[in-house]
This record gives structure tokens, sequence and C-alpha cells, in this order.
């Protein structure tokens, strides 16, 4: 009976005669250290906007920072108030409704602002008007417009902006920058970007406050620009759910890989189009925005696919492909796979060959091929592990640092502004059912 061997049998079969050893090696990276005593006169006083599940992280990560106070609060929830105190150990924390107040006050720096997305624009053209560099919470924008117009409060008034998009500041993407402006991977040909979720805290189906009432939170202003209705404890603990205040698993999700593949890859500029497809799948609880989303870019003619799910768990990942190899890039680790593009085992395709001929090629191939004994190569991986790049601490100090020297961030108000119009996008693309692209000229998303 005559064998057929698959083409990976084959090559299994060949390796230990042409190939060499599979091998990998670790390699710790040191996290930049936060700086040390501060003098008085020195030291960073900001006021917090916003204390809510990731403002509350925001506080408690940034008064942990050398040099770094924080002197007032704000939040339209009462509870947060007393949260904001607890957080910081200050009984004495001023704490206000109505943010103007901090930024009216002469003596806080900055700002920190961890507001639902559809306030954004209002926070951040306030605070840079009034000459206060600011911290905004990513996605930058809740749309295209409120965008643009950020970017100009930040360069009129020449203030430091810094998007929460915490990655771009941890050595994990400094590192894979390095790598692949180094050449380790050739030029990229393809980017995945994948996330999953499987659990209802994931999917934003947060517990209200029970305290929640007209007397406790000023809801009408909550409200901003969204359509009025009467008091929703769901929308103001879940807003992210809804497209009247949020910009979904894009915005809350897909910004981050966005942004850390800019970084990666040295770019920082809007897609040309987006293809995406979608639904609510599993979390069929009034929201309108999609629990999987799965969209494809074309940045200047690369391919950029990203699938975001919160009905299937899976690990995040960062793909960059090239013809010399893999850069996958993740929370913890980067792993580095380098390729040699070379055949290592004579061709499958000699399998349509005459017995004889196959033979004498095979005995041939490995003559010009085979490395000398002893001196097989080692097909190496290199795993990079490095601090957590969801810290926001990191990301906090470079905007504290740049608060005071004036340096610019990697992630302003440019930067920031061109990875939430990719989410914007995809949000476009979902809602009208069809691609869309990026008309420069008018600075508007077009079907």
């Amino acid at each position: 009976m005559k064998r057929i061997l698959s083409r990976r049998a084959f090559l299994q079969g060949s390796v230990a005669t042409a190939g060499g050893v599979l091998a990998a090696k670790t390699v710790f990276l040191n996290a930049q250290p936060f700086p040390r005593a501060v003098a008085p006169s020195d030291r960073v006083r900001f006021g917090m906007i916003g204390v809510g599940m990731q403002g509350s992280g925001l506080l408690g990560g940034a008064i942990t920072i050398p040099g770094v106070e924080c002197v007032a609060a704000a939040d339209l929830y009462d509870g947060r108030h007393t949260l904001a105190k607890e957080i910081t150990g200050n009984t004495s924390l001023p704490t206000t409704r109505h943010y103007q107040e901090l930024l009216d006050r002469k003596d806080i720096d900055c700002i920190v602002a961890a507001v639902p997305d559809h306030w954004h624009r209002r926070v951040v053209v306030d605070a840079c008007n009034a000459g206060k560099d600011i911290y905004c919470e990513k996605p930058m924008s809740h749309n295209v417009a409120d965008g643009l117009a950020m970017v100009e409060a930040a360069q009129k008034n020449n203030r430091i902006v810094q998007i929460g998009s915490q990655r771009v500041s941890s050595e994990l993407c400094a590192k894979a920058n390095e790598l692949y402006k180094g050449g380790a991977i050739g030029d990229i040909e393809m980017v995945e970007l994948t996330l999953g979720r499987n659990d209802p805290t994931g999917a934003w189906e947060y517990p209200p406050p029970p305290d929640l009432s007209t007397q406790t939170l000023d809801w009408d202003t909550w409200l901003n620009d969204a359509p009025k209705i009467p008091l929703n404890n769901l929308h103001f603990a879940r807003w992210r759910c809804w497209r009247a205040y949020g910009t979904g698993v894009a915005g809350d999700l897909m910004v981050h890989l966005i942004s850390g593949m800019l970084v990666t890859l040295g770019w920082n500029e809007i897609p040309k189009s987006a293809t995406a497809m979608g639904g609510i799948f599993r979390f069929k609880d009034g929201r309108d925005m999609p629990d999987f989303h799965t969209v494809l870019f074309d940045y200047h003619g690369i391919p950029v696919y990203v699938r975001l799910d919160l009905g299937c768990e899976t690990p995040e990942l960062a793909r960059f492909m090239g013809p010399k190899g893999l850069l996958d890039t993740s929370e913890f680790d980067l792993r580095h796979s380098p390729q040699s593009g070379v055949d290592q085992d004579p061709s499958y395709y000699t399998f349509s060959f005459p017995a004889k001929m196959r033979e004498q090629y095979v005995k041939e191939w490995h003559a010009e091929h085979d490395p000398q004994l002893g001196k097989e190569p080692v097909h190496e991986d290199t795993v990079y592990k490095g601090h957590d790049w969801d810290d926001v601490r990191p990301h906090l100090n470079v905007f504290f640092q740049s608060v005071k020297s004036r340096k610019l961030v990697t992630e302003d108000a440019v930067f920031g502004n061109n990875a939430a119009i990719a989410c914007h996008m995809a949000n476009e693309s979902y809602f009208r059912q069809k691609p869309v692209t990026w008309d420069a000229g008018s600075k508007t998303i077009k079907s």
C-alpha cells in the first residue's frame, strides 16, 4: 500500500536532519523608577474630576507618586466625595459638584479627569482655556467633532494634554518599538489585535450605588448634551453600554490596542478606512452598543485586524507580522519569534517527482543546505518580561513630570485624537453597516 505523507508530516520528519534546535530565552525589563523625595516647592498639586471606577483608581495611583498631591475633587454624585476623602486619607479634602471651582483655583497645577466619554470635550476644553494641563481618560473624544475641538484648545492654550491609554508609557511598549525599529521582523505586513471577556462585570453590568437619587446625584447636569430622560440608575453606572454617553468596546478596549500599536510601529495617524461587523449576541440588556465587534482597518496599505468580544474570554494580544518573524505583545510580556524566511527542508513539491528523481533531489538538497555536525543553528525565541502595562502610575508619572518640565508627552491631544478617530470609524462602520473612510480634507468620516 502506498503511504501518502502530509506536508506537516514530511516537514516534521526532515527537521532532525536539516533543521536546528528550538530554544527560548527570557529577558527581564527594568521598569522606569519613580522620582525620589521631592522638595515641597517642586510638588505637583492636582485636582481630580470624576471619582468613579476609573477615577478612583487614578486617584489612588497618583497619590503614591512622590511629589504629587491631590488638593480637591469634583463629582456630580455625592457618594464619590466621600470616596475621594477615603482614598486620600484626608477628611478635609475639598469636594464639590462643580468642577469649574477646581479650574478657578490658582493653587491647582493640573487636572486628572475620568468622566464619561460624552463629558470629555467640555472638561478638556474648559481646563485648557483656564490654563490647566490635563490628563483625560481614554478614548479622547465621544465623536470626531469633539476631538478636533480638544486638539484646538490644547494647541491654542499651549497646554499639556495626555490621554489615558497607559500602556504607551510601559517598558513593554518601548521594547516592542525598539525591536521593530531595529528590524527584528522586517517591514510590517499585518497586525492582529484581539481581546475577549466572558463575564457580566467585564461587559459593564455594574451594580449601581444603592443610594442614587436626584438628591445625591445631579442627574440633569450628568446628562450633558445627551437626550433628557428621568434618572436611570443603570445608565449612570453602565454608561458605556449606550451610544449617547460612551463609545462601546471600541472606545473602552480597542483604543488601548490601537494606541499600543501606534507606539510600537512609530505611527501617529488615522486609518484610511474601516470595515466592521458585530452585534449584540450575549448581553441583551437594553444596550445599543455591540458586545462583539470586529474591524479591518487600512493603515496606509497595511491591514490591521481587531476582534473584541464580551462573550468569550481570550488572551489580550497584539501580534505584529513581518517577513523576518513575529512580535507578540501582551499585558506582562513580549515575545520575539524570528523567522529565517528560507526553506529549512527539501521541498514537499518533490512528492510529485518519480522516486529515483526525488531521492536524488533530496540527497543534493541536504548536501548543499545541511549544517555541519555540532554547528546546527539555534532557532531562539526571546521573551521579554515587564511590569504590567495596565498600571496607570507610570503613565500618570509621565504626565506629572511633563507638567513641571513642559516636555511633550507621547499620547498628546493629536495622538489621542488619531487613536480615538479609529474607534469612531469602527463604530460608524458598524452602525452604517458599510465600510467607511476618513476624509482628511473635510475631517469627517464618510461612507
